[in-house]
């Protein structure tokens, strides 16, 4: 319509007014905050014994990361700026900004998005969710478990939880529940929706947490660890990760269940809607099977990698080499890949800040410093304090990733400098980042995602989620700890 009125008066002769262009850069209020911090820090007196490039590099690192908590800019625009002030204030080389664009672990992270991406062109990622709700969906618990469990195949391959609980999970759980429980008008309905889209959710985080592979930012875990002296491997991270995880995939639906439960517990008509939906799929086709093959064989090369001698990336980039070739996957789904490049970019510019944080000094000057502020108390009570903060930080933060990047690498310096064990400090830290996205409706993309349908209301959603984390805190600790141990991680 105002298409036709602004032609009406150009045939009249009048002047038509050309439409304001919308702004597409940084959000300027954002920005400042960013630029304030960034310039505090850096303008604050030099601590005795910092390097002037590593107290300056710590203000661009932390002007980045209010970034990308405030957003005035995407993240991987905001990691962009912080390569850029690093360069331009002579801060760091050419040489060395541009190097975590040649680390393991971000090659790694972006192979797998690739190999993610096959899941949804060939399709196989919906009939692994519906053949699961096929033979289990009969009854709405059982409904939820079919979720949980497509979530959790998917997960060691799929580095996006966004991808896995929004591409996978919540459009097959949309359709199901229409096609089960009927329209959401329906108070009924709509309390059965609720529970399983808190199922969805929560199982999301716990699968997130049981892989190195199933979280873009678990990899920058590893890598922040690896910068203290910690190794830990593909297959070391999801040995620790099976039991407790697979503890809280069998007992949080039912948790839910009585936190939240669904006005409707039968659902045959939702296995019979999956059987359709299969039936129309019809049988795997070739790039399926393709599919399977090479990913059985990368699970392997990952599982084995250590004992074998080969690198987790190597192991990613000829999986990713055989797609290719066996044209699963076309050179130009590569290109298109939105996600991947953009979280190529980011996640560089991280590790590249953070690697030299610690090649400059700062984080051995930083770790002294609360060595000796706080002196030697029993570790296992200090730790399980700072565990606590660091977990129920995540109300602070709207994303994993932002968490990761923010506190990570300064708990396990204090978690070290208190004596914990190195590899479980290390891999509780990771565990935590991801169980914690529980809490709230925004803590997490998936979750923003699942909760944007409004079949959950936000007192509902936190109440949950107290609940749910607190159990999976005390779940990890308590059962994961006794695995541990078995293991001889400490």
């Amino acid at each position: 319509m105002a298409t036709e009125l602004r032609a009406v008066n150009a045939r009249k002769g009048d002047e038509v007014p050309a439409e304001k262009p919308r702004w597409e850069g940084a959000r300027p209020g954002p920005l400042i905050v960013v630029f304030l911090v960034g310039a505090a820090i850096w303008l604050l007196p030099r601590p005795t014994g910092v390097d002037p490039r590593a107290w300056h590099l710590l203000a661009i690192f932390v002007a980045t990361i209010i970034g990308v908590i405030v957003r005035p800019l995407p993240m991987g625009a905001m990691s962009v700026l912080g390569i850029g002030a690093a360069l331009l204030t002579g801060t760091l080389r050419i040489n060395e900004a541009l190097s975590g664009f040649a680390n393991n672990a971000v090659w790694l992270v972006v192979s797998a998005f690739f190999i993610a991406q096959s899941f949804i062109k060939t399709g196989l990622g919906r009939r692994i969710a519906f053949w699961f709700m096929a033979r289990f969906g009969r009854r709405t618990l059982g409904l939820s478990y079919s979720l949980a469990a497509a979530d959790l195949v998917l997960a060691p391959i799929i580095p996006s939880n966004t991808a896995r609980a929004g591409g996978v999970v919540f459009p097959i759980l949309q359709s199901m529940a229409l096609a089960a429980f009927g329209p959401t008008d329906k108070p009924a309905a709509r309390q059965t929706s609720a529970f399983l889209t808190l199922v969805a959710a929560n199982a999301n985080v716990i699968t997130s947490a049981m892989f190195v592979t199933a979280m873009a930012a678990n990899p920058l875990a590893v890598e922040l660890a690896r910068q203290q002296g910690v190794t830990i491997t593909w297959a070391r991270w999801a040995l620790a990760a099976a039991v407790p995880g697979a503890i809280s995939l069998l007992t949080v639906p039912v948790l839910i269940y009585w936190l939240c439960p669904p006005g409707i517990r039968d659902s045959p008509n939702a296995q019979a809607a999956a059987r359709t939906e299969l039936a129309e799929m019809g049988s795997m086709r070739r790039d399926e099977w393709l599919l399977v093959g090479v990913l059985i064989a990368l699970l392997t090369a990952w599982i084995l990698g250590s004992f074998i001698g080969l690198d987790s990336t190597a192991a990613a980039f000829g999986a990713l080499a055989l797609l290719l070739l066996l044209g699963v996957l076309s050179w130009d789904d590569v290109c298109r890949n939105h996600q991947a490049w953009n979280t190529f970019i980011w996640f560089a510019a991280l590790v590249m800040m953070a690697t030299f944080l610690g090649q400059l000094g700062f984080i051995k000057w930083f770790s002294d410093r609360v060595s000796g502020a706080i002196g030697q108390p029993d570790w296992l009570t200090g730790f399980l304090a700072l565990l606590f903060a660091y977990s129920y930080s995540h109300y602070l933060f709207a994303s994993t990733t932002a968490q990761i990047s923010a506190m990570f690498a300064p708990f396990l310096t204090v978690a070290l400098a208190l004596g914990a064990p190195p590899l479980i400090a290390a891999l509780t830290l990771g565990f935590y980042s991801n169980l914690s996205g529980s809490v709230t409706h925004y803590a997490t993309a998936p979750g923003a995602v699942l909760f944007g349908a409004g079949y959950v209301s936000i007192p509902t959603w936190w109440r949950v989620g107290a609940v749910v984390s607190l159990y999976n805190f005390i779940i990890w600790l308590t059962i994961g700890g006794l695995w541990w141990k078995f293991l001889g991680i400490w």
